[in-house]
């Protein structure tokens, strides 16, 4: 569903300001750089202010009507002069630049506005950044770029000097929580998928999601098998943890879950037990929290942040586990 100028103003608001500014005293940048977690609006938006500067009638001088042929041809993804870019497989192919650039040489189909906006920008090549610096040095007046991406550090400073940079805000868990009742997700659920995304969509499928079930479980349980003994809990990597956490985005959801009930663990200690998320397991959690000290949970949690790093900078995550597991079970 296509989110109004409204409804987006709530979730961005710092965002929808300068945008607004940007519009009514036509100051359009000719690029921006829009950086922030999954889920935070950043394609949405991206779009809007599309629809905006194609609008035939604007409301209040910056709104796009959402009624126009041009509002509802962007809404529906086809529009001659938008053009959206995104990886192909891993990464964003100078084949995929040189090709925008070769459109863009063309005359704008039904104005000389055209936009493009290029997805998970973090990951064009080497070659490809290279292209697009080179279209962002010599830009026609009647073109704006839009550059989304969760990772702006892996982005040639180049590129990022030539953008304007809209920095996407998270969203509180607490209104997540609130949408995602609504949206019939029983209430003992919601904190923890609130926790994990700022997307509606993405929490609301990983609600109905087998793996994702079977994820918190193996997580649940390696926490007290590593109160037992480590030789056991790396018997328990084996058999269950590597057999359920395979791509990487996966090993990041186990770090993200087994984190999260180190978090709890923390929050019972500190006797603010209304903010755990593993809500439907509290009286365990509380009795764990009983066997360990403050002390140890941020360390354990330090080493879980350490552990991510690691697989970030693509370690093994077999040996990265192993080691995390050792970690873990230091002052035990």
């Amino acid at each position: 569903m296509v989110k109004t100028w409204d409804q987006l103003e709530e979730l961005q608001p710092a965002v929808l300001r300068m945008l607004k500014n940007s519009i009514v005293k036509n100051r359009v940048a000719h690029a921006y750089l829009l950086e922030g977690q999954r889920g935070t609006g950043k394609k949405e938006i991206a779009l809007l202010l599309t629809r905006a500067l194609f609008c035939q009638s604007r409301i209040d001088g910056y709104k796009p009507c959402e009624a126009c042929h041009n509002c509802r041809r962007i809404q529906s993804g086809n529009h001659p002069d938008v053009h959206l870019v995104e990886p192909d497989g891993q990464s964003i192919k100078v084949d995929q630049i040189r090709a925008l650039q070769a459109e863009f040489s063309k005359k704008g189909v039904e104005s000389l506005r055209k936009v493009y906006l290029l997805v998970h920008a973090d990951k064009m090549s080497i070659s490809a950044s290279n292209s697009l610096l080179k279209f962002l040095e010599e830009p026609n007046a009647e073109t704006t770029a839009f550059l989304l991406t969760e990772q702006p550090q892996q982005m040639l400073p180049t590129i990022l000097s030539r953008c304007q940079t809209l920095s996407f805000q998270p969203l509180p868990p607490q209104k997540l929580v609130k949408q995602l009742i609504e949206n019939g997700v029983e209430p003992k659920k919601a904190p923890l998928l609130a926790q994990l995304t700022n997307s509606l969509d993405e929490a609301l499928a990983l609600n109905v999601d087998e793996w994702f079930a079977q994820a918190q479980k193996i997580v649940v349980k390696l926490y007290e098998v590593l109160e037992k003994n480590h030789l056991e809990a790396l018997v328990m990597l084996q058999t269950e943890w590597f057999q359920h956490f395979k791509e990487k985005e996966q090993q990041y959801r186990g770090l993200d879950l087994l984190l999260l009930i180190f978090k709890d663990l923390l929050y019972i200690q500190l006797d603010k037990e209304e903010q755990i998320v593993f809500k439907g397991e509290s009286d365990r959690l509380k009795q764990f929290a009983l066997r360990t000290s403050g002390r140890r949970l941020t360390a354990q949690m330090s080493a879980i942040l350490d552990a991510n790093k690691k697989l970030s900078a693509n370690m093994n995550p077999q040996l990265m586990m192993e080691q995390l597991v050792l970690k873990l079970q230091e002052g035990s």
